[in-house]
């Protein structure tokens, strides 16, 4: 296994991580800044405000991503495992 292939595989590996995880995480960045200006708008300083309302929508975005999500993995993963003769040397 040469170095470059090592480097690609963890190329690969990070993209797919990134391209899971975005998502989730917009929603998130999203959802806390749309309840940051509220709380700028109507001078609420509560901290805990902002925890609920982005676990709910977080929940929400995993039940719907979800399946793409695991489909996007299991694809990386079976690619990875079919192609794991190529990577051994004798």
């Amino acid at each position: 296994m040469t170095i470059e292939a090592v480097a690609d595989i963890a190329r690969t590996a990070l993209y797919i991580i990134l391209e899971v995880s975005l998502p989730i995480l917009l929603v998130s960045l999203c959802i806390g800044l749309v309840i940051s200006i509220f709380q700028t708008v109507t001078s609420i300083q509560e901290q805990t405000l902002t925890f609920v309302p982005k676990i709910v929508c977080v929940f929400l975005a995993l039940i719907i991503l979800g399946p793409w999500m695991m489909q996007v993995m299991v694809e990386y993963s079976t690619e990875l495992w079919s192609s794991f003769s190529l990577y051994i040397h004798r």
